[in-house]
């Protein structure tokens, strides 16, 4: 993969074996996203809210929104099974 490809800014997904320490780290992310996505916006202007990441791509906004869809659906999903 080319590292310059915004497509996967953070590199595309790689299965890791599961262990608990993984696990832990896992869950830490989804608890501390919220704050840490409130603390990196929190000073923006409009203009840069609407700032797409890349030519074509989402802007911060519509990142940030899709970040918490996918967190209320994830619970969604949860409760029902």
């Amino acid at each position: 993969m080319n590292s310059t490809d915004l497509r996967y800014p953070i590199g595309q997904y790689e299965p890791q074996p599961f262990s608990e320490s993984l696990l832990a780290e896992r869950l830490a992310d989804i608890q501390f996203l919220p704050g840490l996505l409130e603390k990196a916006i929190e000073n923006l202007d409009a203009h840069q809210l609407n700032t797409p990441y890349r030519e074509g791509g989402w802007t911060v906004k519509q990142v940030v929104h899709h970040v918490a869809d996918s967190h209320m659906n994830a619970l969604s999903r949860l409760k029902f099974t």
